[in-house]
């Protein structure tokens, strides 16, 4: 897995991003009801976690954000 630097939203710069985890991806499911999450980024800033797509800088309303204890 390659982090990558995409924008968050949160943050309000360029961050490092990476990949969702196994579980991670099952969490973000089941709070977003989508088919398919491969495409969701977490951004790795401290106290950050915001969740993003590769081409949506903000694809959830109100913002979600992975927990610290997955």
């Amino acid at each position: 897995m390659r982090d990558q630097k995409m924008y968050c939203y949160t943050c309000g710069t360029d961050e490092l991003h990476r990949r969702l985890t196994a579980s991670e991806k099952a969490w973000v499911k089941n709070q977003t009801r989508r088919k398919s999450v491969e495409d969701v980024f977490m951004c790795k800033a401290p106290n950050c976690r915001n969740l993003r797509t590769g081409f949506q800088k903000r694809p959830f309303d109100p913002i979600l954000r992975l927990p610290d204890d997955l």
